[in-house]
């Protein structure tokens, strides 16, 4: 695993989201009754990649964790982690940036300068 300043950094709810959509990985693959290899083994990652995703490891990277939503059949859903219709926030600083009036443009002088 590479070294990193930005681990330490992670905001706390952050670390705690991870971890539960580690524990949700866990659990969906217990439900399916997949062992570990045979997820791990799908995914074509180690057993112990497996069980850091499954821990919620902020060092894993987004590719393996979405490898296995995938082999889990819930992969369809990585799309609609930053769509743009569930926003708020991006939606209320838009709107902010909206002008509060609009103003027809002025007509160009014909025969002006070159």
């Amino acid at each position: 695993m590479k070294n990193t300043r930005a681990l330490p950094a992670l905001p706390a709810a952050l670390v705690r989201a991870l971890r539960k959509l580690g524990q949700d990985i866990s659990a969906a693959r217990r439900r399916r009754r997949l062992t570990m290899v045979m997820v791990a083994e799908r995914a074509m990652i180690s057993r112990t990649t497996l069980g850091r995703v499954e821990q919620g490891d902020a060092g894993v990277s987004m590719g393996i964790y979405a490898t296995v939503l995938f082999v889990l059949g819930m992969g369809e859903r990585i799309g609609e982690l930053a769509d743009p219709r569930s926003d708020d926030l991006g939606r209320a600083l838009e709107a902010e940036r909206l002008p509060r009036r609009v103003r027809p443009p002025r007509p160009r002088p014909v025969g002006g300068p070159a």
